[in-house]
């Protein structure tokens, strides 16, 4: 610890903890323990003109603790990029801080963690992309935003789980190409009736939901809504209500303000987040942690923000940060 605070500073922080973390089981003496690291990692970034990302999956004492902005990869990316920060500290996974680096190109990217990655990221490379391409010449190539950068640089079409939907559909061919995620591949399929070529990647979390849960949960309460991910098995997402991204589900937390009872099929953090933003409602789920997003914590985020070693800094050839803009801007044009 480098910093020093006085007691009333530090009640004050546990205090402050406390009133959000208690809603997801935390005890003030749990508050009391982070309450110097917090303080820490709070006034540092200030020195240092940074901001903290926080996607929905992470720790509920990151997000609520430290993060100037949580939500989804995309969202956080765009939120870093329209600051005047010298540094974006992603608290993530590392595609993540990538898209970060390529929409803010001339600011210091650092990830905690640069082993925390993503099975949907990793199950397919740059080359295996161009072998696709030339199977499938003429062929529109869309890929899912949890891809790393090298990937949206081959790529004509970058989407996310809120907006491939509406792209999909905008593109004028019957057929496309669509990586790396199988089981999104197959929602695009069911939903836009266009031929998918898609690869067999999948999300580590939500390839494990089975629809018995779903239906388990439907038969105990009769007025619950559940909201599953795209990234689920299409067995699942056919017992669901509504089928969305972090976004999405946001969305309709916010705009359906009597449905009180939620059952989120999506990594648990999630379900912490949104206990804590929306006391009002019972969120239930079926708790699959993310084994990449929950590398980060406290004492990483507070040692690259201090210190970031070569291989936290996000560094990107400025050809491929280029080419893979491209397949961004298509996305953004869309403003969903």
């Amino acid at each position: 610890m480098i910093m020093k605070f006085d007691d009333a500073t530090l009640e004050e922080e546990a205090e402050r903890l406390y009133s959000h973390l208690v809603k997801v089981g935390w005890s003030k003496s749990d508050c009391e323990i982070i309450a110097p690291l917090t303080l820490e990692i709070n006034h540092i970034k200030k020195e240092k003109n940074a901001v903290i990302l926080a996607h929905s999956y992470q720790r509920p004492d990151i997000i609520f603790g430290v993060a100037d902005y949580s939500g989804d990869s995309l969202g956080l990316s765009k939120a870093a990029a329209a600051t005047d920060a010298d540094i974006i500290l992603f608290a993530g996974v590392v595609f993540m801080a990538e898209t970060a680096k390529i929409l803010s190109p001339d600011k210091t990217v650092i990830v905690p963690r640069r082993d925390a990655g993503c099975s949907l990221a990793d199950s397919i490379t740059a080359e295996d992309v161009k072998n696709l391409k030339e199977q499938y010449p003429g062929i529109p190539v869309v890929a899912y935003i949890n891809t790393n950068a090298d990937i949206k640089a081959e790529i004509d079409y970058c989407v996310t789980s809120a907006n491939v939907i509406q792209i999909v559909n905008s593109i004028e061919s019957d057929s496309i190409i669509f990586l790396p995620d199988h089981n999104m591949a197959n929602y695009i399929r069911k939903e836009t009736g266009k031929e998918v070529i898609d690869w067999k990647g999948v999300c580590v979390v939500h390839e494990e939901f089975i629809p018995e849960s779903v239906i388990e949960v439907k038969e105990m309460h009769s007025d619950i809504m559940v909201i599953a991910h795209s990234e689920c098995p299409p067995d699942v997402l056919e017992k669901v209500d509504m089928v969305g991204g972090t976004s999405d589900m946001k969305n309709f937390i916010e705009n359906n303000p009597d449905t009180k009872k939620l059952f989120l099929v999506t990594e648990c953090g999630l379900s912490d987040r949104f206990a804590i933003e929306y006391p009002d409602r019972e969120f239930y789920g079926t708790c699959s942690l993310c084994p990449y997003m929950k590398k980060n914590d406290m004492k990483n985020i507070l040692d690259a923000l201090v210190n970031p070693q070569e291989d936290q800094i996000i560094d990107l050839d400025v050809d491929l940060m280029n080419k893979a803009r491209k397949s961004i801007d298509k996305m953004l044009a869309f403003n969903i």
